[in-house]
């Protein structure tokens, strides 16, 4: 096989990306190898993504037993695959209807959309949407309008209008702002790109409380945070809140393409027919993927060796901190996990990731003094497709 590097990758990718000058090959359980054979073990998954891992056994027999049946249909017919999946998601969450899609960037641009809809058929005047100052809720145009990183939005001309940004977790802040032209307020209960900043139970409340008596619809972006990664199924169901619409992807297809939004009967029924729709959005190969990952991950005790493992990584990085004291603080939920450096550290975050990544350890930032760890879920159990490592 050539051997390729980085260089062949600028020869032929655009260059919005800066990849490690190194190509992964192959992948089983918690590790991956490149193509000079070394490996290393993954705490970034993906960036939240691979949450059983590489090459789980059971969702590769069902890529295998789904591809050999149907791959696509589109939308013009009905599929099983996506009925089995919007029924596993509606039965174990507060949803009563689902919108697939592919990215969570989609699912983002779904949410938006119909809380938009769902209020300008009340109101015409009810368009304003408050969003969070380093809050990341995907890619397209108007997710990243939304979201709080203005790097990501600059540069490509006129922006949607009706978007107010405000400081996480300031109550009084929000308290001023919400009003009754505010039809939705979209926020990740834990900010992932933004540094891996949870928002407080306290904050939380009180956002669902004033968009109750604004008549606005909350939009938890749970595209990070869900499918067991804070150690129940959604981050929500853990922090006493209950969203009116809420977005996930990433983990959901276990590293297949696939994302969903999911909202009540009477916010659905916004999108009439030809309001919005997704080519491959339902695809029965994804959803047949998504399917498996639920049935594994929607399961107390997987959830509880969440908890269990998320201990061991707190623990783990505390010692280290006892010893070096190069971090701030460090916080999340689950195995969703940032630590951020403290002032006097020369390093940046992306120093530490290519001093790990030559030491054969995988992991990411949350912005520019921040190390984030998501790996797989199931990281510390021992799986029996990784014959020389635990999983």
């Amino acid at each position: 096989m050539k051997q390729i590097s980085r260089v062949d990758f600028d020869e032929f990718h655009t260059p919005n990306y800066c990849p490690q000058n190194k190509v992964i090959v192959s992948g089983r359980g918690s590790y991956v190898i490149d193509q000079d054979e070394n490996e290393y073990v993954d705490f970034a998954a993906g960036i939240a993504v691979n949450c059983l891992g590489h090459c789980h056994p059971e969702l590769t027999k069902t890529i295998i037993k789904q591809s050999n049946k149907l791959w696509h249909t589109s939308n013009i017919f009905i599929n099983e695959p996506v009925l089995e999946l919007a029924r596993q998601l509606t039965e174990a969450t507060f949803a009563e209807k689902v919108f697939f899609a592919n990215s969570g960037a989609e699912a983002n641009e779904a949410a938006l959309k119909t809380a938009r809809r769902y209020a300008c058929n009340q109101d015409s005047n009810k368009t304003e949407i408050i969003a969070f100052h380093k809050g990341f809720h995907g890619r397209t145009f108007f997710t990243v309008s939304v979201g709080g990183k203005p790097e990501y939005s600059d540069g490509f001309g006129p922006k949607p209008p009706g978007i107010k940004h405000l400081p996480f977790n300031d109550i009084t802040a929000f308290e001023t702002a919400i009003s009754e032209r505010t039809c939705a307020v979209i926020l990740e209960p834990i900010q992932g790109e933004g540094g891996v900043v949870c928002a407080t139970k306290e904050f939380l409340a009180s956002i669902r409380s004033l968009c109750d008596r604004h008549n606005a619809l909350l939009i938890f972006d749970e595209v990070q945070t869900g499918v067991g990664r804070t150690g129940s199924l959604y981050a929500y169901m853990q922090l006493g809140v209950v969203p009116d619409i809420l977005t996930t992807a990433k983990g959901l297809g276990g590293g297949f393409p696939i994302g969903a939004m999911l909202t009540t009967d009477a916010i659905a029924s916004a999108l009439t027919v030809g309001t919005h729709a997704s080519t491959f959005g339902g695809n029965p190969l994804a959803a047949s993927v998504a399917n498996t990952v639920l049935s594994i991950v929607n399961n107390t005790n997987f959830l509880t060796s969440v908890k269990e493992q998320s201990e061991k990584l707190f623990l783990g990085l505390n010692e280290i901190n006892d010893r070096l004291d190069i971090f701030n603080d460090i916080r999340g939920m689950g195995l969703l996990v940032g630590a951020e450096l403290v002032e006097g550290v020369s390093e940046t975050a992306q120093d530490l990731i290519r001093y790990c990544f030559s030491n054969h350890i995988l992991i990411t930032a949350a912005g520019p003094r921040t190390l984030r760890f998501c790996p797989p879920l199931n990281i510390l159990t021992r799986q029996s497709n990784t014959p020389n490592h635990a999983a």
